[in-house]
């Protein structure tokens, strides 16, 4: 049976910590759902209403336009070992670039990984259990190199112009505001 809560609480927060993969929804306002799995340490928990993710350069930036659209957001987290569960956090999302001032202390919290574009914050609204006793047991077997690798070959010019070229615009045509001139985090 789903249950809903207005803030994580301490068991839900230990869960978050201990998930290799979580996914990230957004939408437009109308156009293409966006669902997006993301992993590796890039998530952490700054509250019980307060959740932030390093979103690192890559084919799109489908999140950041839909953000700036209307600010929708959702993080999904399922159990793939021990108990079932899966949790969704909703809420509003915000972007932290480099340029503004709440960067450095928000990329504190994070990896020193190559190719970091943003941080995005989920203000939670609300959040949901589930049973997820359909969701299969999976072993993990590691974090995979090949982003943080394609990262490191094209550089800080070459990740400024990779974002200039494929992330200033969604799939939908929306601006995601990567690539303007953005300051490097890299």
């Amino acid at each position: 049976m789903a249950k809903f809560f207005e803030a994580l609480n301490p068991e839900q927060i230990e869960f978050v910590a201990r998930q290799k993969i979580f996914f990230v929804a957004s939408a437009p306002n109308a156009g293409r759902v966006n669902l997006s799995p993301k992993g590796m340490d890039s998530l952490r928990v700054l509250g019980p209403k307060t959740v932030a993710y390093l979103d690192l350069t890559g084919s799109s930036a489908e999140t950041a336009a839909h953000i700036r659209e209307n600010g929708r957001l959702t993080l999904m987290f399922c159990a793939f070992d021990g108990e079932p569960l899966i949790l969704r956090l909703y809420g509003q999302g915000e972007v932290v670039r480099p340029e503004l001032p709440a960067w450095a202390g928000l990329k504190a919290h994070f990896p020193d990984y190559i190719g970091a574009r943003q941080i995005v914050l989920l203000h939670v609204d609300s959040l949901q259990t589930s049973c997820g006793a359909g969701v299969p047991l999976f072993g993990y077997a590691g974090e995979r190199s090949e982003l943080l690798e394609w990262a490191e070959k094209k550089g800080a010019a070459g990740l400024r112009e990779y974002r200039q070229q494929k992330n200033r615009l969604s799939i939908d045509g929306l601006p995601t505001g990567l690539g303007d001139d953005q300051a490097d985090a890299v």
